[in-house]
């Protein structure tokens, strides 16, 4: 996994504004959709003994090894547009990314996000 300078920037200004420059972000699979699998994110003070630590430009971002296994051929990046604003995974394939075959079929699994 890799860590863009936007993803870098934007968690470094979050970090300081709760008060927490020293601190970092924890990354880590928060479930299984239709859609693969989804992550979650939070602030973390320091280090767990099963993390591995990802720096960027003075930013860390601790995960463990089994959830970086799954990003292995990500990127951790932020976007900001249109549609809203937040952290995401760009690269590889996800089984709703076009051309890919949807595990959805045509979204009759009432996954919203692959309809």
């Amino acid at each position: 996994m890799t860590i863009t300078d936007k993803a870098a920037e934007k968690g470094k200004a979050i970090l300081t504004g709760e008060g927490k420059e020293k601190w970092g972000i924890r990354i880590y699979v928060a479930g299984e959709s239709c859609c693969g699998l989804s992550y979650g994110l939070n602030l973390q003070e320091e280090q767990m003994p099963e993390d591995e630590v990802i720096e960027k430009d003075g930013l860390k971002v601790y995960v463990d090894k089994n959830t970086l296994m799954t990003l292995a051929d990500k990127e951790f990046d932020y976007y900001a547009g249109e549609e809203g604003e937040g952290f995401i995974f760009t690269g590889g394939v996800s089984s709703c990314s076009p051309g890919a075959s949807s595990a959805c079929g045509s979204g009759g699994s009432g996954c919203s996000s692959c309809g």
